[in-house]
């Protein structure tokens, strides 16, 4: 397992989770609520996607027993999430925030690789 060695890097951080990058096991982990959970690159974007698709708004004005919660489970994961609408929020903050560190992360290394013509007319 991935995190229990120095292999991890770190996509982001806020107070109730992180996003690391494994680049040995080309996967991503995600740290929530205090736990630990392994994506595959597909797998973190489905997520990201079923995360984003949760309509927040709808949850709050409903008045029923049960709007109040949500359950989610990760593509191919063991384990679910039960979640509030706050929790949902800080969850899709934090994906957000990752892939846009993961895109960020793709244009400087594109950057970095190309170089220009030598041949100048």
């Amino acid at each position: 397992m991935c995190r229990n060695f120095n292999c991890l890097d770190e996509l982001y951080r806020t107070e109730f989770g992180a996003v690391y990058q494994c680049n040995l096991k080309n996967c991503y982990w995600l740290e929530f609520a205090g736990e630990w959970y392994s994506l595959n690159v597909s797998d973190f974007l489905f997520f990201k996607k079923e995360v984003d698709s949760i309509d927040i708004v709808s949850m709050l004005v409903d008045s029923s027993r049960h709007s109040d919660v949500v359950v989610l489970q990760s593509y191919r994961a063991r384990r679910c999430f039960v979640l509030n609408a706050v929790e949902i929020l800080q969850l899709k903050d934090l994906l957000s925030a990752a892939r846009f560190m993961i895109e960020l992360n793709s244009v400087i290394q594109e950057c970095l690789s190309y170089s220009p013509s030598t041949s100048v007319k």
